[in-house]
């Protein structure tokens, strides 16, 4: 529970749920959110033939897309509106087509009205594909009345 009562747990999955339900980008991209909860959150997606590049690995942009979307499930889950201001990636490894990719999103920091999160990008093999930071900036509003 936080000081006004609220399970921070609760909050951060009915604030996913909010989230998930007008997210097209994710749903079509195929990704899956596995957990979520105060600052983290975890979301899967696998690399579809349509998802490789002319080199027959999958493109960056949808490996940070997937990043990018863990990162935003993070820093929404304390039901305050929130978007990135900036956002770096690297690229350890490529994936390849039929990889399911993890991203694993944890808040490093969280004051005021900015935030830092870091996003790990694995295979199911648990190897390193991609590390991704973002940082962060709420915006007016909540995604779910605060009495959840």
């Amino acid at each position: 529970m936080n000081v006004t009562g609220i399970d921070r747990q609760k909050l951060a999955e009915a604030s996913a749920a909010a989230m998930w339900k007008d997210d097209r980008a994710a749903q079509a991209l195929g990704m899956t959110v596995v957990s979520v909860g105060p600052g983290r959150a975890t979301l899967t997606m696998t690399i579809r033939p349509e998802m490789c590049n002319g080199h027959h690995i999958a493109h960056g942009g949808l490996i940070f897309t997937l990043a990018d979307t863990a990162f935003a499930y993070a820093c929404n889950s304390h039901n305050r509106r929130t978007v990135a201001n900036n956002c770096t990636v690297t690229f350890v490894a490529p994936g390849k087509e039929g990889d399911t990719m993890t991203a694993v999103a944890e808040e490093r920091h969280r004051g005021g009205r900015s935030g830092v999160c870091d996003v790990t990008v694995t295979d199911q093999h648990g190897k390193l594909i991609a590390v991704f930071r973002g940082h962060s900036t709420e915006i007016k509003g909540e995604l779910v009345p605060a009495t959840t």
